[in-house]
């Protein structure tokens, strides 16, 4: 039997699916970055997404699959703007 090292959260498409604020789950989790009772901050695959509210827990975490079930009061949501490449007045154009 081959062992491979496959990373099963980049194959599964991010969504975003909240059930009348009281649960959230989450699909395309790379990385869970920050969690508290009032905020989590997850790595997707669309981007790094901040979610705050009261009273949050984690109700399923799986790293395998890049799933996450989020329970609580859900306040508000976003999802971080990529910062633009900065470029030196003495770089060449491309």
């Amino acid at each position: 039997m081959e062992y491979r090292d496959t990373d099963l959260s980049a194959a599964v498409p991010h969504t975003l699916l909240i059930e009348g604020r009281r649960r959230m789950r989450i699909t395309g989790v790379l990385d869970v970055e920050r969690f508290f009772e009032d905020e989590m901050t997850v790595r997707t695959e669309a981007g790094v997404l901040t979610v705050w509210g009261e009273n949050l827990k984690l109700g399923k975490l799986n790293p395998e699959d890049g799933q996450v079930l989020l329970e609580g009061n859900i306040v508000s949501i976003e999802y971080e703007q990529p910062e633009p490449e900065r470029r030196s007045i003495f770089s060449r154009k491309k």
